[in-house]
């Protein structure tokens, strides 16, 4: 956990920053602010999404993911977790300023392939380079969008010490799951979250307005398909073999 403990205080210390200095950014710099980050968040998940080897996977994921998604409702339980918070402290302040901040971070920081790989990588071997690496780009992040979107990036860091500190507690668990190789899994599960990360650039520069949050279900669904789907297929496949011999 202690690559986790890094990253959420990454995040607290660059959110921070990015209030102080949110001071001193006018509305219109803010807009291009905003805009810029959205631009460079379509990039990243572009990037990521082209290293997809199993693109028929990715797609089952997303499809089953949203149809999961929609029926729990995650973004609208996210808005209003979020929603309480900012009643509380809102003190005259326009309707959604916590909001915007809190569910954008929160998925910007979770999605991504650093915060599945690193928190696999933390948890079977101890290894808190990747998590240290992302918690670097994390920090620098969460003062450009704590310095457009507000004190509500702040909050997303316990979004992350939850999502992260499952995986990395749970991730003893992935090697006796699956038949094929470990990285397969993981590959298409971190394809599916850059997709997911290209939905919440289009999200930000208002092109689109996707609920990312109902799609978060699809990143581990590669992982039913390589813990049950594919063996089982392989099972049928030698049976069957064995049988018309």
């Amino acid at each position: 956990m202690l690559g986790t403990w890094i990253n959420v205080a990454a995040i607290m210390a660059g959110s921070l920053i990015g209030l102080v200095l949110k001071k001193g950014i006018s509305e219109k710099m803010g807009s291009s602010l905003m805009q810029a980050v959205g631009l460079c968040v379509v990039i990243i998940g572009i990037s990521g999404a082209l290293k997809s080897e199993d693109m028929i996977v990715t797609i089952l994921s997303l499809a089953i993911g949203a149809l999961i998604g929609e029926r729990i409702d995650i973004e609208r339980r996210m808005d209003r977790f979020a929603q309480k918070i900012e009643e509380r402290y809102s003190q005259g302040k326009e309707s959604g300023w916590f909001v915007r901040g809190f569910v954008t971070a929160s998925l910007l920081f979770a999605v991504g392939a650093m915060a599945i790989v690193g928190s696999i990588e933390s948890g079977l071997h101890g290894n808190h380079e990747i998590l240290i690496t992302k918690s670097v780009l994390d920090f620098i992040a969460s003062i450009v969008l704590t310095a457009s979107l507000g004190i509500g990036v702040f909050f997303s860091a316990f979004t992350i010490l939850l999502y992260q500190g499952a995986i990395t507690l749970a991730s003893s668990l992935l090697t006796v799951l699956f038949s094929v190789n470990l990285n397969t899994v993981i590959t298409a599960m971190s394809a599916t979250g850059y997709i997911l990360i290209f939905g919440l650039g289009l999200n930000m520069l208002k092109v689109t307005n996707l609920k990312i949050g109902n799609f978060v279900p699809a990143i581990f669904i590669p992982i039913l398909h390589y813990a049950l789907i594919v063996p089982a297929f392989d099972f049928l496949k030698n049976f069957f073999s064995t049988f018309l011999q």
